[in-house]
């Protein structure tokens, strides 16, 4: 099977090492992935962990883009509720000034973080909840496309650099919510396998039989993004999967901290009720050869008739972190670019 493949960077954190040295991986992943033919590589936002330096996704589009020649460079995404649409549209804008046709605006509604951060974050009560992102997904089209009606209050506000288009808007979902939005407004979908791998096949169908086209998505584009942790052999995944399953385990239990070595998970006196967590969160991740997550992807992903595969691959060590990700491009037949291609 030959797809584009992509990747989700949320900038894990190594115990024992530095977010410095996390932002410096990053760069070094964008950089093989650049050169390894892969499509895109977005950022996440986060906030408030201890194992993600993943804060702030325009920050490091600027740099990637920077430091790269061929992959379009994105957000997975900017979680709107936590930002005006006024600036975001003036970030994206003038981050495709400086990289024209290599930025992606990815779009989420959940908060990436806690309640009370997110009302750090939000600075009131009332925009805790994502009751308003219809409203403020709608502002940022009409700063982008400057079409608020007369009567607006905001009629009279441009997003500089007003020269330039805003990047393509994908809506990121765990639901058929963002499905049925990004499809009536004829935009790119990316479904988050990881986080409710159970609702994937629904969201894709109801995106692609509800999507009506438009100039930036005249047919559906459709992310599958999955977790995951290959090696050359089952048991080196195995290992290799236990600092994320482990990190998972943190998160439903309110908890943050570094990305943990499979040596260190291996040696703290999980209770059984948490072996049992553990267990069960493996399945939300793809783990093993490419022979094995072959078994289980591929038919997922003509279920999903994604037209692409983004990658989350959370593993400790960072040469083990590109293997991985280069086995992935060998699974999904990807070129490496032999010649730069610039602009």
């Amino acid at each position: 099977m030959s797809l584009p493949i992509s990747i989700l960077d949320v900038t894990p954190v190594p115990s024992g090492s530095t977010s410095t040295q996390a932002l410096r991986n990053s760069v070094d992943l964008a950089r093989f992935a650049d050169q390894r033919g892969f499509t895109r590589h977005w950022f996440a936002e986060h906030h408030n962990s201890g194992g993600i330096a993943s804060t702030t996704p325009e920050i490091m589009i600027a740099q990637i883009a920077h430091e790269t020649h061929n992959i379009r460079v994105g957000s997975g995404g900017v979680m709107l509720p936590n930002h005006s649409p006024l600036k975001v549209a003036e970030s994206f804008r003038m981050l495709e000034a400086l990289y024209p046709n290599r930025i992606d605006l990815g779009i989420g509604r959940a908060p990436g973080t806690d309640m009370m951060t997110a009302l750090a974050l939000r600075r009131t009560q009332e925009n805790l909840n994502a009751d308003n992102f219809p409203q403020e997904l709608g502002e940022l089209l009409a700063f982008a496309n400057g079409a608020f009606p007369a009567e607006h209050p905001f009629r009279t506000i441009t997003a500089y650099p007003n020269d330039v288009q805003l990047p393509p808007i994908w809506l990121l979902g765990s639901s058929g919510y963002s499905s049925q939005m990004s499809a009536e407004l004829g935009m790119g979908f990316a479904f988050a396998h990881h986080i409710n791998g159970g609702a994937a096949i629904p969201a894709m169908k109801v995106y692609r039989d509800h999507f009506e086209p438009s100039a930036a998505f005249p047919k559906p584009s459709a992310i599958l993004a999955v977790s995951v942790i290959s090696a050359d052999t089952d048991e080196e995944a195995a290992d290799l999967a236990l600092s994320v399953q482990y990190a998972f385990l943190r998160i439903q239990s309110g908890r943050s901290g570094p990305l943990a070595s499979p040596t260190e998970v291996k040696s703290y006196a999980l209770s059984p009720y948490e072996m049992s967590q553990m267990g069960a969160l493996r399945e939300r991740h793809f783990v093993g050869s490419p022979a094995t997550i072959k078994k289980r992807l591929f038919p997922l992903i003509e279920q999903t008739q994604a037209d692409e595969v983004m990658i989350l691959s959370m593993i400790y060590d960072h040469e083990a972190r590109k293997h991985s990700y280069d086995l992935m491009a060998d699974l999904l037949e990807v070129q490496p670019i032999t010649a730069e291609v610039t602009g």
